[in-house]
């Protein structure tokens, strides 16, 4: 996914922060890529490591748009939930992010609209070259 960054303060035992700007929404993140280059433009994989539960923080929605927002410490993702033989994964616009299920889900879901709220401090964006 290409993004724009903005590295921003952060306490030493804390990880990296960055402000990231998508074609679909603005959240704040944390940054696993060099610090020196953590302000500019990159292509990432989007990461979360917080477990999905459908019905807690994960539920289906009528909205057929992509969305990234942020509420207060919470990231918000919409996209279309897939459920294939490499795993769960949500489709965040045009860009895959991988999910860990807590919870099972059931198969019908397989290809709907889904909004998923996790701790910002459970997404993390690492950037790549091709």
């Amino acid at each position: 996914m290409p993004v724009r960054t903005e590295s921003l303060p952060h306490a030493s035992n804390r990880s990296m922060r960055v402000r990231v700007h998508t074609p679909i929404g603005v959240a704040v993140v944390r940054w696993h890529g060099d610090p020196q280059e953590a302000d500019g433009h990159h292509l990432v994989e989007w990461t979360v490591d917080e477990d999905i539960h459908w019905g807690l923080n994960t539920h289906a929605v009528f909205s057929a748009e992509p969305e990234l927002r942020q509420e207060d410490h919470r990231v918000i993702m919409r996209g279309i939930l897939h459920l294939d033989e490499a795993g769960p994964w949500l489709q965040l616009g045009d860009w895959p992010v991988l999910l860990d299920m807590a919870s099972p889900v059931h198969t019908d879901m397989d290809g709907s609209w889904v909004e998923i709220s996790v701790e910002a401090d459970h997404v993390g964006l690492y950037p790549y070259r091709i």
